[in-house]
């Protein structure tokens, strides 16, 4: 019996190694959230255990936790380089399959359209603005950046303020309102499903996403130019890596112990 509790901390020393290595290959990815790795332990008991010579039988990985604590902040000095400082989620939305990814990667663009849109030319979330109302709207819609104002002066440049706002920039000195960058929330936000490229996906542990614009509703706000980097830290990562290590070996030599402890009976009842 205690050659496999061992073996469960063998097993779980590796799954730890992998989260942390994952965690230090990642530690200048725009936008990443490190993971840290919860354990448990296992006890196999009934009613009829006596409590005070229960043994337990090893541990299990509980769960791997995502960790969104923001990250440094780096100056880029392009103005769709977005940072969220604080609570929240870009939208984008692939354009050909429609699926709807959250990323706390703000290093957009824009495509020959006017579109804004992310390294994967997915297209990103705004609420419109309504120059007839002077009203934003409720729900989300792709960003757009005309490439001509109604006077057929051509886009030249773009501004986006730390409220979320959009103003386009245009050759004979006009501005316009596009709208305000989206931010989505959730009530769970640990529960989001990784999708890769710093992109997560709603799960039924995350809960549904809850819109709302930059500096508003407990949402962060956007920082213009600049981009999140890593919340890795790689010192302490470097210290549960020595730590991880040190746990796998002493499992392993749990498991050699026990294994020359059973090949010495075996030979004693020969």
């Amino acid at each position: 019996m205690s050659y496999y509790t061992s073996l469960t901390g063998l097993k779980n020393a590796s799954q730890e190694l992998n989260v942390i290595s994952n965690n230090l290959a990642n530690a200048e990815t725009t936008g990443f959230k490190k993971s840290n790795i919860n354990f448990s332990d296992i006890v196999g008991a009934s009613s009829y255990t006596n409590a005070k010579t229960q043994v337990g039988l090893g541990s299990l990985v509980q769960s791997i936790d995502q960790d969104f604590t923001t990250g440094s902040a780096k100056e880029t000095g392009s103005a769709l380089d977005l940072m969220v400082n604080g609570n929240g989620f870009f939208t984008v939305v692939a354009p050909s399959t429609g699926q709807v990814l959250y990323t706390r990667n703000g290093n957009f663009t824009t495509d020959g359209s006017g579109n804004i849109t992310d390294s994967s030319g997915n297209n990103v979330q705004i609420m419109a603005y309504d120059a007839a109302s002077g009203t934003y709207a409720t729900t989300t819609s792709n960003g757009v950046l005309p490439t001509t104002n109604a006077a057929g002066a051509k886009y030249t440049g773009v501004q986006v303020k730390d409220d979320g706002s959009i103003i386009a920039a245009y050759a004979d000195g006009s501005t316009t309102t596009v709208g305000k960058v989206a931010l989505a929330s959730f009530v769970s936000p640990t529960g989001l499903k990784e999708m890769g490229s710093q992109q997560w996906e709603v799960t039924g542990l995350s809960g549904p996403a809850t819109y709302g614009v930059p500096s508003s509703g407990g949402n962060g706000s956007i920082l213009s130019g600049t981009l999140e980097q890593s919340n890795v830290d790689t010192a302490t990562e470097m210290v549960g890596l020595i730590t991880a290590q040190r746990y796998f070996q002493a499992n392993a030599k749990a498991i050699d112990a026990n294994t020359q402890i059973s090949d010495s009976v075996i030979n004693l009842r020969s």
